[in-house]
């Protein structure tokens, strides 16, 4: 809807938008390609921050990674941690692993913090909520081709070598921003009312990492094989890696359901995103 002079007029009615579906999923839409603009302006502000601010800059995107990388080599390679047989040389299986699992967990990361950060703007300001969700997406994906570029100059270094599945690659990381947006827009309105989410998140993490083929194989009996195997982050990884590394890939068809559950779960968990922040803006003014 506009007015006389052609700018948008946004009409509020005591009714739930859930009375509307279509018109709901219309207003999402044309609410997230409206927000695109001012999603890349946040983006562009907060990447400029953060790297500007810390003496390593760019470096801090691999650092972490790279560090975990270390350990868990020395860990095994000394000993103290049995890992078991890799399909790939154990350096290069935990390298590509933590370099992955850094992507998801920046994109779950993503929403909360990037909302959590705007208090003060959605208090003030009215302006398309998705614009924030958009911007995370986009500093996760520049911090991706960072670690990206980084993950491929060190396997053609140690002699792997991709072949055509490299071209598939990109849909893995797309899936695990997907899957990683997904759950961090699913947390956002619970954690933008209790903090225990953003501190309990990283312990959650850490253990989810570990029943994920990250830096362990999958093992072939008893709960760790349960675990391994309901976990659904497992067919991203081992297929993305796989796609990276020229791999046989065996878990493709739990990698599309995932996906495809991915993508009705992220509809779902936007409506409620978008019918819980007028509530939560209200809590954050009051």
């Amino acid at each position: 809807m506009a007015d006389s002079n052609g700018l948008p007029v946004t009409l509020y009615t005591p009714d739930s938008s859930l009375a509307s579906p279509a018109t709901l999923l219309r207003q999402m839409l044309g609410d997230l390609a409206g927000s695109r603009e001012l999603a890349w302006r946040l983006a562009v502000r907060d990447i400029s921050a953060q790297y500007r601010q810390a003496i390593l800059g760019i470096l801090w995107a691999f650092i972490l990674p790279i560090a975990n990388t270390l350990t868990w080599i020395f860990l095994n390679g000394s000993g103290v941690v049995a890992v078991g047989d890799t399909a790939l040389p154990y350096p290069i299986y935990v390298f590509t692993g933590t370099m992955l699992w850094a992507i998801f967990m920046d994109a779950l990361n993503a929403p909360l913090q990037q909302t959590t950060a705007a208090k003060a703007m959605l208090a003030k300001l009215n302006f398309p909520r998705e614009a924030l969700i958009l911007s995370g997406i986009y500093q996760t994906l520049f911090n991706a081709g960072i670690k990206i570029a980084l993950l491929l100059a060190v396997l053609l270094w140690l002699g792997v070598y991709p072949d055509w599945s490299l071209l598939l690659f990109p849909i893995g990381i797309l899936s695990l921003i997907l899957v990683g947006t997904a759950i961090g827009l699913l947390l956002t309105p619970v954690g933008i009312l209790y903090t225990d989410i953003g501190r309990g998140l990283p312990l959650v993490l850490q253990f989810l990492m570990y029943v994920t083929p990250v830096v362990f194989p999958m093992p072939k009996e008893g709960l760790a094989a349960t675990l391994f195997n309901l976990n659904p982050l497992t067919s991203v990884i081992v297929t993305t890696r796989d796609w990276l590394t020229a791999q046989p890939t065996g878990l493709l068809g739990a990698f599309l359901l995932v996906n495809l559950v991915t993508v009705v779960l992220l509809l779902v968990v936007w409506v409620v995103y978008r019918l819980a922040m007028p509530i939560l803006i209200e809590r954050m003014s009051a």
